[in-house]
């Protein structure tokens, strides 16, 4: 943790409010799309998140330093999905297959820019995310967590408060059922 990093949550502690918003301001994008990409609406997105950040800012006085910061607060924003989940069993979780001018979808840079490779591109995006919404909510959010925002094997674990060898095995889960999932749908279509 860096230095600057500590002295904001210590004055954070302390009831610094402008010292929170610093520290928060560095991790509230990726928090928010944590949220996005699980719930797959920008609306419930903004309002766990803006929970989620609720809940750290009540709860910093209670952070140990045992793990990141950020770790800390996306285990929260984790939990916050998970509870506005339960509350909200009839919401259908969708991901939203279009790109996000504030950069909220990780893209794959294209290399050729024809028609017929920007069609084949979109059209396998569009089968991932189908295959991911089809995902129950724990391998959806190890995929979420793994490959689409990069998380270590030991974030990941801190996050979701299990060992690294449950995340392996919980990734490896899911992405066998993504690659039955997109098989099946290439079948289909084929």
């Amino acid at each position: 943790m860096q230095h600057q990093e500590k002295l904001l949550i210590v004055k954070a502690k302390n009831g610094d409010i402008e010292s929170f918003e610093l520290l928060i301001s560095a991790y509230q994008k990726r928090a928010f799309n944590i949220a996005y990409r699980v719930l797959g609406n920008i609306e419930d997105a903004n309002d766990v998140t803006q929970e989620a950040l609720i809940k750290v800012y009540k709860s910093i006085h209670n952070f140990k330093g045992n793990s990141s910061f950020s770790t800390w607060l996306y285990s929260i924003v984790n939990n916050a999905c998970i509870d506005f989940i339960r509350k909200n069993k009839k919401v259908k979780l969708l991901y939203i297959d279009k790109q996000e001018e504030d950069g909220y979808q990780k893209e794959i840079p294209d290399e050729i820019n024809t028609p017929e490779c920007l069609f084949e591109k979109n059209e396998v995006k569009r089968m991932i995310h189908d295959a991911i919404n089809q995902l129950n909510y724990e391998q959806r959010t190890i995929i979420v967590l793994r490959d689409i925002q990069g998380f270590s094997y030991q974030e990941i674990g801190e996050i979701l408060n299990i060992s690294e060898g449950t995340v392996k095995s919980r990734i490896n889960r899911a992405r066998n059922n993504l690659k039955i999932l997109i098989s099946e749908t290439m079948k289909v279509t084929s």
